[in-house]
């Protein structure tokens, strides 16, 4: 072999280099230009602050380390994380060993290709031998992870998933280039080792096997190092076009995410990163209770992305958008943070556009505020309308503590707005937001206590009132810890439903269990938090029928029946309402545990 520092097989390395370069420059830069003027004052403000050291943090680990999906599941994590920060540590240290074995200076597909190259330079090198075996054991890392790949496509259950995505055709040409290009490596450097008897332990003991066999050709060398060649640039240039896109995207996500960008209810170029970060791991597809109870399993959060990415039928995707709880399961499950449901109502609003009007509600004329200085303006919500032993618990409590206060909906019902949101109708729901709030500021009150979980979400995400906002659990609790509330604890065994939007929706989980462990015995079921089965009645899709909405509540309900409770506590009038139809023990509100126990 001559001294060579370029060889044609390179070319085909170098073109995918190439594209994926300008087409991501390009692409990320139009993204970045459609950030609305909020978005982009966020980055501005804060691009230069302390924000920007956990992005650094968060980037390493779940870019490289993937240590969400570890939590979940240690061999898909180890997967995951061998592929990727393997690879990464593939051309870290080959950089370094080109460095060392050409001082001189060297293209920096010397490195990318360096056991060919290294034969035709005469040079020893510092830690040659050292380099090259940490080079065959990276490469056996990278490969361990190939095969459990191979493997989880084969059967996914050991690796903790009972179902795995359908991919796109372009998808999986991109895969299988993918799983190509490390046994291509390994096969082209043991051809290389087989003529000059270079490499580390793992490629001289195949190349030994190789000469032994007769296939010691440079002809055959030069093909193993073509292909591999290939591989890399046909990869390369179909990472734009599919799932693997997400390899860089998720770094720049977690960027804007750190420095506090967030999705709102109209698509931005934020929104394609999101879009753009999905992996299509399927990690969402088996929690979602459309796929555990009903066996639908087309339309979660890893399909819709895919449909809105791929440029398929706006109505296609606005079909998937619909059919969904919004119960928030694959928001929690997701490993990349993406906000799914967000989305979703992205998608929802833009088809409601041409039916979504603003004049819909005159009678909000003649709704006046109420003179609620240095009170509480107490807001049940629709749902507590139907059930009333909730807001009577909460006047009671409320006596019991001394605190005036003002029930703003007790007699002329305004909704929160946000079921009329979530449906996609924006315009509607800014109406009621506006009037609401008119009221509350209005009234002079000093604290908003709901005790609807979707009203509490809509107030604390969706509106922006000057005052604070507390769902009934966290009030019961702070009142609980001030002494202004005493009461007794009874010998009831209680299981806690976690509702969607208090507990995923805005992280409400510590308060409601410390009120039930000062009334009650507080039992441990085995999904709870941010894994805790949807009730079914969330009225997030108008698609499902009675019986399908059965079904999902009658697995929330067994879920927590498994522990032998003698109530079932909720901190939501719409899940108490579901499972008080089971008819198995009584379901209860904390707030009426707690004001059945005042002392």
């Amino acid at each position: 072999m001559t001294d060579e520092i370029f060889n044609p097989f390179v070319l085909p390395f170098l073109a995918g280099v190439a594209f994926l370069l300008i087409f991501s420059v390009w692409k990320y830069w139009r993204w970045i230009r459609g950030f609305d003027k909020l978005q982009r004052t966020v980055i501005r403000k804060n691009i230069f602050s302390w924000r920007f050291l956990p992005a650094i943090w968060e980037s390493v680990r779940e870019g490289l380390l993937h240590w969400r999906i570890t939590k979940k599941n240690l061999l898909l994590g180890y997967m995951h994380r061998s592929l990727a920060f393997g690879w990464f540590l593939l051309i870290v240290v080959g950089f370094f060993q080109a460095m060392f074995a050409f001082p001189e200076g060297h293209h920096f597909w010397m490195a990318i290709f360096f056991n060919y190259f290294e034969p035709s330079h005469d040079i020893s090198y510092p830690h040659a031998e050292f380099m090259a075996n940490l080079m065959d054991v990276l490469l056996i890392y990278v490969l361990s992870g190939l095969l459990l790949a191979m493997f989880k496509k084969v059967w996914s259950r050991p690796m903790g998933m009972k179902r795995t995505t359908r991919h796109t055709l372009m998808d999986r040409v991109a895969k299988l280039a993918l799983w190509c290009i490390f046994p291509l490596r390994l096969l082209s450097e043991a051809a290389t080792s087989a003529l000059y008897g270079n490499g580390g332990f793992m490629t001289r003991g195949l190349g030994n096997f190789l000469a032994e066999i007769g296939i010691a050709d440079p002809t055959f060398a030069l093909s193993c190092w073509t292909l591999y060649s290939i591989a890399l640039g046909l990869f390369f240039c179909l990472m734009p076009f599919t799932r693997y896109m997400h390899i860089f995207t998720e770094i720049f996500l977690i960027f804007f995410r750190q420095l506090g960008v967030t999705d709102g209810d109209k698509k931005t170029g934020y929104t394609m990163f999101e879009l753009s970060a999905c992996s299509r791991c399927g990690i969402c597809i088996d929690g979602c209770p459309m796929n555990r109870e009903l066996g639908i399993v087309n339309m979660q959060g890893v399909y819709m992305l895919q449909s809105i990415r791929n440029l398929e039928l706006q109505k296609n995707a606005e079909s998937l958008a619909e059919n969904c709880m919004m119960c928030d399961r694959c928001v929690a499950d997701c490993p990349v943070n993406i906000d799914l449901s967000v989305i979703r109502r992205q998608v929802r609003i833009r088809s409601k556009a041409d039916i979504d009007t603003h004049d819909g509600y005159g009678y909000l004329k003649n709704v006046q505020p109420f003179n609620a200085m240095s009170r509480v303006v107490y807001f049940g919500g629709c749902m507590t309308h139907l059930t009333p032993a909730i807001s009577a618990a909460m006047e009671r409590i409320f006596a019991a503590a001394g605190q005036k206060y003002w029930y703003m909906d007790k007699e002329e019902s305004i909704c929160c707005g946000r079921p009329l949101l979530q449906q996609g109708f924006e315009n509607q729901a800014f109406e009621l937001r506006r009037k609401n709030t008119e009221m509350i500021v209005g009234s002079k009150a000093t604290m908003l206590v709901t005790s609807c979980p979707i009203c509490f979400q809509s107030f604390t995400k969706e509106y922006k009132l000057p005052i604070p906002v507390m769902h009934h659990t966290q009030y019961i609790d702070m009142l609980l810890r001030e002494g202004r509330l005493k009461v007794r604890h009874d010998d009831r065994r209680v299981a806690y439903h976690d509702p969607c939007e208090l507990g995923r929706g805005c992280g409400v989980f510590d308060e409601p269990r410390r009120v039930l462990e000062a009334t009650t015995t507080l039992l441990r079921t085995d999904e709870e938090r941010e894994h805790s089965l949807c009730c079914g009645f969330n009225m997030g899709n108008p698609l499902l029928n009675l019986e399908q909405q059965t079904l999902v509540r009658n697995a929330a309900r067994d879920n927590l029946m498994a522990c032998n409770p003698d109530t079932i506590a909720t901190a939501c009038p719409m899940c108490k309402k579901a499972f008080a139809h089971a008819d198995n023990v009584p379901v209860k509100d904390i707030a009426e545990i707690v004001a059945a126990n005042i002392i």
